[in-house]
């Protein structure tokens, strides 16, 4: 049996979920000062990159058990029904994060479907995470 592109199965999922523009975002963070925004890429990508302002960090690999109150590692910004918005680089772990989510139970869900790579092509404006991490920011290498 072939494997099915990760790609398709995005696209399909897309269907199901709300997915907004750099331009509706920046609108609802206006609007809306208790919106919670999370960025879920690797910390590495954070550092080297830098985020979104005012993004909390919660990594696709521990996003469930940080927003469910039974784990030992829920973290208390998750309410099953804040307008909460995703992001990733481009667009494809937040769509599988928001279907996470939603089958959790988390009613007001969405994802920024150009990713983090859309908001700095829009040259909106980039937290400098690694001024204030413990991290390091990697150096570029030609490989």
């Amino acid at each position: 049996m072939p494997i099915t592109s990760i790609f398709s199965s995005i696209d399909e999922l897309k269907k199901d979920i709300e997915n907004l523009s750099v331009a509706e975002l920046k609108e609802e963070l206006a609007a809306n000062p208790d919106l919670l925004l999370l960025d879920i890429r690797e910390l590495q990508e954070r550092v080297d990159l830098g985020t979104v302002p005012g993004a909390k960090h919660a990594p696709r690999g521990m996003l469930e058990f940080w927003a469910d109150p039974q784990s030992p590692y829920f973290r208390d910004y998750f309410t099953e029904h804040r307008r909460t918005v995703l992001f990733c680089a481009g667009g494809g772990r937040s769509v599988l994060a928001v279907v996470a989510l939603k089958e959790m139970g988390f009613t007001d869900v969405a994802h920024l479907e150009e990713g983090f790579t859309g908001w700095q092509k829009a040259e909106e404006p980039v937290e400098d995470v690694a001024a204030t991490s413990r991290w390091i920011r990697r150096e570029k290498t030609d490989r």
